[in-house]
Protein backbone atom coordinates (compact mmCIF):
# COMPACT_ATOMS: atom_id res chain seq x y z
CA UNK A 1 0.00 0.00 0.00
CA UNK A 2 1.68 3.06 -1.23
CA UNK A 3 0.68 6.20 1.02
CA UNK A 4 0.50 9.32 -0.22
CA UNK A 5 1.59 11.83 2.42
CA UNK A 6 3.24 10.95 6.15
CA UNK A 7 0.68 11.50 7.87
CA UNK A 8 -1.64 8.58 5.68
CA UNK A 9 1.57 6.44 6.57
CA UNK A 10 1.25 7.18 9.99
CA UNK A 11 -2.39 5.98 10.16
CA UNK A 12 -1.44 2.66 8.32
CA UNK A 13 1.21 1.78 10.57
CA UNK A 14 0.75 -0.80 13.45
CA UNK A 15 1.61 0.98 16.48
CA UNK A 16 5.01 -0.46 17.41
CA UNK A 17 7.39 -2.24 15.04
CA UNK A 18 10.80 -0.91 13.28
CA UNK A 19 10.70 0.52 9.94
CA UNK A 20 13.03 0.01 7.38
CA UNK A 21 14.78 3.18 4.66
CA UNK A 22 15.79 2.89 1.82
CA UNK A 23 18.09 4.92 -0.35
CA UNK A 24 17.44 3.63 -4.05
CA UNK A 25 20.63 4.23 -6.44
CA UNK A 26 21.43 2.70 -10.28
CA UNK A 27 23.65 0.29 -8.71
CA UNK A 28 22.62 0.16 -5.28
CA UNK A 29 19.83 -0.09 -2.44
CA UNK A 30 20.73 1.50 0.68
CA UNK A 31 19.15 -0.43 3.80
CA UNK A 32 18.68 1.35 7.63
CA UNK A 33 16.01 -0.07 10.00
CA UNK A 34 14.64 1.53 13.22
CA UNK A 35 13.86 0.27 16.29
CA UNK A 36 10.39 -0.90 17.27
CA UNK A 37 9.27 2.55 18.85
CA UNK A 38 10.70 3.98 16.28
CA UNK A 39 13.32 6.96 17.20
CA UNK A 40 16.46 5.82 15.95
CA UNK A 41 17.57 5.17 12.75
CA UNK A 42 20.44 2.96 11.97
CA UNK A 43 22.04 2.01 8.44
CA UNK A 44 21.90 -1.29 8.23
CA UNK A 45 23.70 -2.52 4.54
CA UNK A 46 23.71 -2.33 1.60
CA UNK A 47 21.88 -4.58 -1.12
CA UNK A 48 23.57 -4.71 -4.88
CA UNK A 49 21.37 -4.67 -7.66
CA UNK A 50 20.49 -7.10 -9.92
CA UNK A 51 17.48 -7.80 -11.17
CA UNK A 52 14.23 -6.60 -9.54
CA UNK A 53 12.72 -9.80 -8.21
CA UNK A 54 16.53 -10.36 -6.72
CA UNK A 55 16.30 -7.13 -5.19
CA UNK A 56 13.32 -7.89 -3.80
CA UNK A 57 13.93 -10.79 -2.54
CA UNK A 58 16.70 -9.70 -0.35
CA UNK A 59 14.82 -6.89 1.00
CA UNK A 60 11.76 -9.08 1.82
CA UNK A 61 14.19 -11.39 3.93
CA UNK A 62 15.28 -8.20 5.85
CA UNK A 63 11.69 -7.04 6.32
CA UNK A 64 10.94 -10.27 7.55
CA UNK A 65 13.84 -10.91 9.74
CA UNK A 66 13.61 -7.77 11.13
CA UNK A 67 9.88 -7.79 11.59
CA UNK A 68 9.67 -4.44 9.50
CA UNK A 69 5.82 -2.61 9.61
CA UNK A 70 6.74 0.05 7.07
CA UNK A 71 9.00 0.95 4.50
CA UNK A 72 10.65 4.89 3.55
CA UNK A 73 11.98 5.20 0.30
CA UNK A 74 13.66 8.40 -0.48
CA UNK A 75 12.40 10.25 -3.24
CA UNK A 76 15.35 11.75 -4.99
CA UNK A 77 13.98 15.32 -5.83
CA UNK A 78 15.86 18.21 -7.90
CA UNK A 79 16.61 21.01 -5.45
CA UNK A 80 14.19 23.03 -7.21
CA UNK A 81 11.35 20.62 -5.31
CA UNK A 82 10.44 19.30 -8.98
CA UNK A 83 10.70 15.37 -10.12
CA UNK A 84 12.94 13.94 -12.18
CA UNK A 85 13.65 10.74 -13.98
CA UNK A 86 15.41 9.15 -10.35
CA UNK A 87 11.55 10.03 -8.88
CA UNK A 88 10.10 8.36 -11.40
CA UNK A 89 12.18 5.07 -11.33
CA UNK A 90 11.60 5.24 -7.07
CA UNK A 91 7.66 5.36 -8.18
CA UNK A 92 7.86 2.68 -10.17
CA UNK A 93 9.94 0.67 -7.60
CA UNK A 94 7.39 1.08 -4.90
CA UNK A 95 4.67 0.02 -7.55
CA UNK A 96 6.40 -2.98 -8.23
CA UNK A 97 7.23 -3.22 -4.68
CA UNK A 98 3.37 -3.02 -3.67
CA UNK A 99 2.33 -6.54 -5.49
CA UNK A 100 5.01 -8.08 -3.56
CA UNK A 101 4.44 -6.83 0.51
CA UNK A 102 1.48 -6.12 2.08
CA UNK A 103 3.48 -3.28 4.24
CA UNK A 104 2.58 0.62 4.02
CA UNK A 105 5.01 2.23 1.67
CA UNK A 106 5.77 6.07 1.83
CA UNK A 107 8.47 8.51 0.11
CA UNK A 108 10.26 11.03 2.01
CA UNK A 109 12.43 13.56 0.40
CA UNK A 110 15.98 12.83 0.29
CA UNK A 111 17.84 15.98 -0.94
CA UNK A 112 19.91 16.38 1.61
CA UNK A 113 20.41 12.95 2.97
CA UNK A 114 23.79 12.42 0.95
CA UNK A 115 25.12 15.42 1.45
CA UNK A 116 24.53 14.96 5.48
CA UNK A 117 25.77 11.24 4.78
CA UNK A 118 29.00 12.47 3.55
CA UNK A 119 29.29 15.44 5.83
CA UNK A 120 29.14 12.91 8.99
CA UNK A 121 31.45 10.53 7.66
CA UNK A 122 33.96 13.12 6.52
CA UNK A 123 33.42 14.78 10.14
CA UNK A 124 34.29 11.04 11.66
CA UNK A 125 37.44 11.14 9.58
CA UNK A 126 36.29 7.90 7.41
CA UNK A 127 38.47 7.06 4.54
CA UNK A 128 37.37 7.49 0.84
CA UNK A 129 37.16 3.89 0.28
CA UNK A 130 35.40 3.03 3.65
CA UNK A 131 33.20 5.70 2.42
CA UNK A 132 32.30 4.69 -0.60
CA UNK A 133 31.21 1.48 0.80
CA UNK A 134 28.65 2.64 3.47
CA UNK A 135 27.32 5.89 1.70
CA UNK A 136 24.02 4.00 0.75
CA UNK A 137 23.47 2.68 3.80
CA UNK A 138 24.04 5.90 6.25
CA UNK A 139 22.02 7.84 3.48
CA UNK A 140 19.25 5.50 3.95
CA UNK A 141 19.88 5.89 7.53
CA UNK A 142 19.49 9.81 7.73
CA UNK A 143 16.54 9.16 4.96
CA UNK A 144 14.83 6.83 7.65
CA UNK A 145 15.57 9.57 10.61
CA UNK A 146 14.12 12.51 9.10
CA UNK A 147 10.77 10.17 8.51
CA UNK A 148 11.05 8.84 12.27
CA UNK A 149 11.17 12.92 13.65
CA UNK A 150 8.50 13.92 11.84
CA UNK A 151 6.24 10.71 12.55
CA UNK A 152 7.68 11.55 16.23
CA UNK A 153 6.59 15.22 16.19
CA UNK A 154 2.87 14.19 14.63
CA UNK A 155 2.74 11.52 17.62
CA UNK A 156 3.44 14.08 20.12
CA UNK A 157 6.70 14.06 22.62
CA UNK A 158 7.14 11.10 24.45
CA UNK A 159 8.80 12.21 27.57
Amino acid sequence: MICASIEEFAAALPRFGALAGLDLGTKTIGVAVSDRLRSVASPLSTIRREKFTLDVEKLLKITAEREIAGLVLGLPMNMDGSEGPRCQSTRAFARNLEKLSPLPITFWDERLSTVAAERAMLEADMSRKRRAEVIDHVAAGFILQGALDRLGYMGGAHG
